[in-house]
């Protein structure tokens, strides 16, 4: 067992980093190479006159909001009328207000949070019309803000919005949504726009098999940390992910394309280096979450902790047999540690302090995370660890040659911390008044980490919960969808406003009195910072549920 869980960790973490230098590799030379090919003048033709402006770091989030404001606005319309709309063989009908504005805000700000089974909610234009397109252009977004975060840091013009998102889509998510898809189609996932087939049971009773265009569907929600699930299940039903090999390609689709993030922006600002040293702080923190994952699901329940049949092979509860033990806890991490909200296990079943590991990947939110913006968060701590680093050598901060003041760090933290309001305050008003303690599944700690968890989930632009969760009311679908909004915008909006601050300064030469960032110190310094900050915001919350849960069911 153990042997087995390492290999499947080998394959699927080992695999993701090595094709990862080079997809990074490519993303950088998109986005080096402005105006510079054929592609480049068909986006200027397609973005007509605003692609023509250089913008600064303020022009530059005022279009991703207007672009984000337009999509939110046009799939917010599409759900609402659905019913009268082409590509509806199932007759799908119309959709409660309240959840409209939650799946709109969930899909624009790239979380997909799901409070709805797709498959029983929305057409096929729906889907793939609205939630697929939204599934390109957020995470198109994320990749775009990075890129112009990594152009001011190098000391360079942020670039263009406009023409950042359409190459991050056309250049990056689609040539490889496209070969991860025809693999999954290949390998058994269902690909058409056929309404729902009728078959007869072995009890001689009628079923109807829900089916689509899943593999097109499936592709970019994993590609593009966006989540969710063509069906209700996700990725634990048997057309989403057949087999073993479709289960090993979505989880590693899961961190491709965040880990080539980090290699890009090391070749944006000129520092390889540095990106290296960054991405190794990234990768132990992901194996030490999945190493403790791991551990803590191999041991049984403790209502079967006195069967034989459970002592060797762990926690087998809401686990797929079919795909193995291992990989629900596995993808329990990955998932949660790019943001992305896909689910190969019932995380609601897991043990207490496997469970707690996909609240860490969301509450640090410096392990990959989504497409763009994990590198974007871990800058974030960069900036902070410097600060502190600085403050306790005596030397004024410098971060690429950059002064970093006391004025970026309190927009750093203000960012950081936002994330724990959000997520703590919102978990507080649910526990104790009936909009929360009516949907629990469970009471106890256990219900404590189904609204502190779903709270995460929506703040860390993540979208799996603990499911089992009655979250499909009006006050769940208005407060999560409001709390991705600001969870995806303002660890956006602020790091850009650092850069600009930072660019408006002189950039000082390096000497042998500066701090580095490419070396053991450096990482040892970042690492520190994450946890403190963690700690010291998530732990009273880790003991009222996860721990607490731990410790009932072991006395």
């Amino acid at each position: 067992m153990a042997l087995n869980a390492i290999l499947v960790v080998i394959l699927i973490v080992g695999g993701s980093a090595l094709m990862s230098w080079p997809l990074g590799r490519y993303m950088a030379q998109v986005f080096e190479s402005a105006g510079t090919g054929r592609f480049d003048r068909a986006f200027h033709a397609i973005a007509g006159r605003p692609g023509d402006e250089a913008h600064d770091w303020k022009r530059y989030v005022f279009a991703m909001l207007a672009f984000n404001m337009v999509m939110f606005t046009l799939v917010f319309v599409l759900q609402a009328t659905q019913q009268f709309l082409p590509l509806n063989p199932d007759g799908m009908g119309a959709v409660d207000p309240t959840l409209i504005y939650n799946t709109s805000a969930s899909f624009t700000t790239n979380t997909n949070l799901q409070h709805y089974s797709g498959e029983a909610t929305y057409s096929y234009l729906t889907q793939l019309g609205g939630l697929m397109w939204l599934q390109f252009v957020s995470a198109a977004t994320g990749i775009a803000a990075l890129v112009a975060l990594a152009r001011g840091l190098a000391g360079r013009a942020m670039g263009n919005f406009f023409i950042d998102v359409q190459r991050a889509a056309f250049l990056v998510l689609l040539p490889v949504a496209l070969i991860v898809a025809i693999m999954l189609v290949l390998l058994g996932v269902p690909m058409t726009f056929e309404g729902a087939a009728s078959a007869m049971t072995l009890e001689g009773l009628q079923q109807t098999i829900a089916r689509g265009p899943v593999a097109a569907f499936v592709t970019i929600k994993q590609l593009g940390t966006n989540g969710g699930g063509f069906f209700g299940p996700n990725s634990t039903h048997p057309l989403e992910n057949p087999s073993f090999w479709t289960n090993c390609i979505q989880m590693m689709s899961l961190i491709l394309i965040p880990m080539g993030c980090v290699w890009m922006f090391g070749r944006l600002i000129g520092r390889i280096r540095h990106g290296a040293v960054i991405f190794a702080v990234m990768l132990a923190f992901l194996l030490v979450k999945i190493s403790a994952s791991v551990w803590f699901e191999s041991a049984p329940t403790a209502a079967f902790a006195d069967l034989p049949i459970t002592q060797d092979v762990g926690n087998l509860e809401g686990k797929e047999m079919r795909l193995g033990a291992t990989t629900g806890p596995l993808w329990a991490v990955l998932t949660s540690s790019t943001s992305n909200g896909s689910v190969g296990a019932m995380h609601d079943s897991l043990n207490p302090l496997t469970g707690l590991m996909p609240m860490i990947g969301m509450w640090l939110n410096a392990t990959f995370g989504g497409v763009g913006v994990g590198m974007i968060n871990m800058f974030l701590y960069v900036v902070v660890g410097v600060f502190i680093a600085g403050m306790m050598i005596g030397r004024t901060p410098e971060y690429l040659g950059w002064r970093v003041e006391a004025y970026e760090v309190k927009l750093a933290l203000f960012s950081l911390l936002a994330h724990g309001m959000f997520i703590l305050v919102g978990t507080a008003i649910f526990a104790v008044t009936p909009w929360g303690l009516e949907a629990l599944n469970n009471t106890g700690p256990h219900g404590f980490s189904e609204i502190l968890y779903e709270f995460t989930s929506a703040s860390a632009n993540n979208g799996s919960g603990f499911e089992g969760l009655g979250d499909g009311t009006a006050p769940w679908n208005f407060f999560t969808g409001t709390v991705m909004l600001l969870g995806r915008f303002i660890p956006i909006i602020l790091p850009l406003a650092i850069v600009g601050s930072l660019s408006s300064k002189r950039r000082a030469t390096e000497s042998t009195g500066t701090l580095s960032v490419e070396g053991g110190v450096f990482a040892t310094m970042l690492a520190v910072t994450i946890i403190v900050v963690g700690a010291l915001t998530f732990f009273p919350a880790a003991t009222l549920g996860p721990v607490a849960e731990h410790v009932i069911a072991s006395n």
